[in-house]
This record gives C-alpha cells, sequence and structure tokens, in this order.
C-alpha cells in the first residue's frame, strides 16, 4: 500500500471516531461543567499517553518541538475541547456538528502557513464552496437563535485547524501518536491541578449518558482518534486528507439523531450533503 492511500484510510478512521465527539460532549456537559469536563479528558488522556510512552521508551522530543508541541495543545487538547464544551451548552450537537465542515479550509490554510503545502487553485475553490454552504446554514438558521455558540464553534474551529496543521507537521518526524501524546503529556502539569479545583460538588446528578461522554472524548477524541489522524495528514498530505473533515458532519448528524433524539431538520441534511460532495473535487486538486 502506497503512503497517499495508506494516509486517506487512516485519515477516514480518525474522522469516523471524531464524528462522535460533539455528540458524547453534549451527552456530558448535560451533567459535567464544561472547564471540568476539558481538564478531566485531557488528564485522562495523559495518563494513558504518559503509559504508553513509558512503555514504549519513546525519546523526548527535541528542545525546537516543544514550540510546536505546545500549539497542538493549545489547539487540540485545551482550545478545541474547551469552546465545544462552551458552545453546546448554547447550541445542540447537530447544530453544531455543521461547523466542522469548515475545518477542512481552516487545517488547509494553516497546512499552507505551517506545513508549506501548496495546493492548486481550484482546490481552493471547491474547499471555500463546502465552507460557504456550512457558513451560510448557520446564518440561515439566525443569529438570534444563539450568536455567543455560534462565534464559539468557530474561534474552536481556528484553533483545531491550527493544532491540526501543526501536529501533522510534526508527525512527520516524531509520529503520529507520539506527537499527541508528547502534547496532553505536556499539559499534564496544569490540567491535573485544574481537574481537581474544578471537581463537581457531588456525583450524585452525574447519569450514566454523562459518564459514557465522558469516557468516549478522553480516550477516543482525545488520544486514538489522533493517532489515526496525524498519521493520515503526515502521509496524505495536510490539505488533502483534511477534506474528509467534510464527512465528518454527516457521520456526527447521524449519531446526534439516533443516540440524543436531536431533530435533523432537512436543511442540515441538504447542506451536509452538498459540502461532503465537495470533498471529491478537492481531492483531486489538493
Amino acid at each position: 500500500m502506497d503512503r497517499v492511500t495508506s494516509g486517506w484510510i487512516n485519515g477516514f478512521v480518525g474522522v469516523l471516531i471524531f464524528s462522535g465527539s460533539l455528540p458524547a460532549t453534549r451527552a456530558a456537559v448535560a451533567d459535567f461543567d464544561p472547564v471540568f469536563l476539558t481538564v478531566a479528558r485531557a488528564t485522562i488522556a495523559a495518563v494513558l499517553a504518559l503509559a504508553f510512552l513509558l512503555i514504549f521508551r519513546e525519546k523526548r522530543p527535541a528542545r525546537a518541538d516543544l514550540v510546536s508541541l505546545v500549539v497542538v495543545a493549545l489547539g487540540v487538547v485545551v482550545g478545541f475541547p474547551l469552546l465545544t464544551a462552551l458552545a453546546l451548552q448554547y447550541v445542540t450537537s447537530a447544530h453544531s456538528i455543521v461547523f466542522v465542515g469548515l475545518l477542512p479550509l481552516a487545517t488547509a490554510v494553516f497546512g499552507v502557513l505551517r506545513g508549506g503545502e501548496r495546493p492548486k487553485p481550484a482546490f481552493w475553490l471547491f474547499s471555500c464552496i463546502g465552507s460557504a454552504l456550512v457558513a451560510g446554514f448557520a446564518l440561515m438558521q439566525g443569529v438570534d437563535a444563539s450568536p455567543v455558540g455560534d462565534l464559539l464553534m468557530l474561534a474552536a474551529i481556528v484553533l483545531c485547524g491550527l493544532g491540526y496543521a501543526e501536529g501533522a507537521k510534526l508527525s512527520r518526524r516524531l509520529g503520529g501518536w507520539q506527537v499527541i501524546s508528547w502534547a496532553l503529556v505536556l499539559s499534564l502539569p496544569i490540567m491535573v491541578p485544574l481537574a481537581v479545583f474544578t471537581l463537581p460538588g457531588s456525583w450524585a446528578g452525574v447519569g450514566p449518558h454523562a459518564w459514557l461522554g465522558l469516557g468516549y472524548v478522553s480516550v477516543f477524541s482525545m488520544l486514538v482518534g489522533f493517532v489515526f489522524w496525524y498519521r493520515g495528514l503526515a502521509l496524505g498530505g495536510i490539505a488533502a486528507v483534511g477534506q474528509l473533515q467534510l464527512l465528518q458532519p454527516f457521520f456526527g448528524l447521524v449519531l446526534a439523531a439516533t443516540l440524543l433524539h436531536e431533530t435533523v431538520g432537512w436543511s442540515m441534511i441538504a447542506v451536509t450533503g452538498a459540502v461532503v460532495l465537495c470533498v471529491a473535487g478537492a481531492k483531486r486538486f489538493a
């Protein structure tokens, strides 16, 4: 199997795993404080990552890589989880999932700025069409619905795109699972005290769905998904494989409807379907 094909397969598996992140976060914030959820998921994932690094006796990253690891940590360990958790207090996971359609464009932009990639002009056309469809859908919902939730989601997308591109660039040297593991471990000294400080006063009101949501975002969204995702971006190209994120809203909407029983209107389905079609064109010209 060639590098590009392997990259797309790994990227697709990563997208499938990430698709459950927002529905799981929505279930978790029903009973957990968003700040506690953010630091708890990072702490749990960091402990697991540290165990893997010790078991496999991985070498410490070079001092020159520390800045990039901090950027990864700020983007995908802290920024995206915290901002989405806050946003999901204002909007449904079905609504927030559509914003994920903006991630391919954000990732591609940072892939150029941080990864040195140069996609063809036609690539940007398809990527912008997909992003415009997502932004248009959000505007159709009306800003009075929840402007705070929408702004939080947009900020989360920008930070996530930066974290994806920076991590993918670093993965070419360190490896995919090593990058996310070191980023998690780097944030551990901050996350543990915050997790203790934000502990719920009582666990009695935390239901099973919230616990399952916390478990999913800690193990799969925060660690396992990145093992496949960073490897896919490093092998297949940040901008190209990043377009697979256009599929994430579709999978996420299915999960939101089936697991959380949220209403998924025809407008959401139509926008998601149109956005998915853009991935073929973007892939061809990446």
